[in-house]
């Protein structure tokens, strides 16, 4: 135990000396950081998936049983996403933007709960689960009121007890055909899809350059909370070692990018962020 605490004290004042060294800091996080507001993520220590993987984009588009699957267990997991509040690791880095510290943060996160701590500079890199699309007519419509509808043509489906997953899900396996998903009222029969990106579908080019434009203007990139294994928050990684960008990674376990990084401090988001925060809000010492 105490060779492990010196560790974390090690690690935390490699941190703190590595912002020191790069004042301006392009910050990418992962579902780790949301951890700590009861939001869980989805894969272990080593990398691997705790559960079965997202719902794949093109099943959800092409089977209306792949919908009505996903549509009911939203129904009982997304409460815990909509009811999420940002946790210190949200507020370090929000306040980390406040005093320069942080160029801004590209999330791979689709709670919004780095808005909702305060940080104004944000790339949702996969969108947001607050909101849903049609793919018939590109309307926009916020989740909650359709949610709203969902219960009111399957109202016995609130009821079920099963284990929150992660972005919204529940860890629910039944018969879901007589569960009722309306279309698009605008178009008439569009599908109503979040508005994020699902696994095995594309970020828009547009953010994802957006998303390099904040690491070109920044002096080193720092990872929290994410195992980097999808490839859409892996490139930032790439990118920053091919220009010879130092890393610094806060994670707990193993990443795709660990031979990248200049330093690697394993530890919560929040305890290495709320200590980040405290030591480089200090005055500067006196000569």
């Amino acid at each position: 135990m105490q060779e492990r605490e010196i560790s974390v004290e090690g690690d935390l004042e490699a941190l703190i000396a590595f912002a020191v060294s790069h004042p301006r800091l392009a910050v990418l996080t992962g579902a780790g950081i949301s951890t700590a507001s009861g939001i869980p993520d989805y894969r272990d220590a080593q990398g691997d998936w705790k559960r079965s993987p997202p719902m794949p984009h093109q099943e959800f588009m092409a089977r209306h049983a792949a919908r009505q699957r996903y549509w009911a267990r939203a129904l009982v997991g997304f409460r815990a996403l909509s009811e999420a509040r940002p946790n210190p690791a949200h507020l370090a880095l929000a306040r980390l933007e406040a005093l320069g510290r942080v160029s801004g943060v590209i999330s791979q996160n689709v709670d919004g709960l780095h808005q909702f701590a305060g940080s104004r500079r944000v790339i949702d890199l996969h969108g947001r689960a607050d909101r849903v699309r049609c793919m018939g007519c590109n309307a926009l419509r916020m989740r909650h009121d359709l949610h709203a509808e969902l219960a009111q043509h399957n109202p016995d489906w609130l009821t079920s007890g099963a284990r929150i997953g992660p972005d919204g899900d529940a860890d629910l396996e039944t018969d879901f055909s007589a569960f009722r998903v309306p279309g698009c009222g605008r178009c008439g029969d569009g599908i109503w899809k979040p508005d994020v990106v699902f696994f095995g579908d594309n970020v828009p080019a547009s953010r994802v350059a957006s998303a390099f434009e904040f690491l070109e203007e920044s002096d080193a990139l720092l990872v929290v909370g994410s195992s980097l294994m999808v490839y859409s928050g892996f490139r930032f990684a790439r990118s920053a070692a091919r220009t010879g960008k130092p890393i610094a990674c806060l994670n707990l376990g193993r990443t795709r990018a660990d031979d990248l990084f200049t330093l690697k401090a394993e530890m919560p988001a929040e305890q290495g962020l709320t200590s980040l925060l405290s030591a480089l809000s200090l005055p500067p010492a006196l000569p």
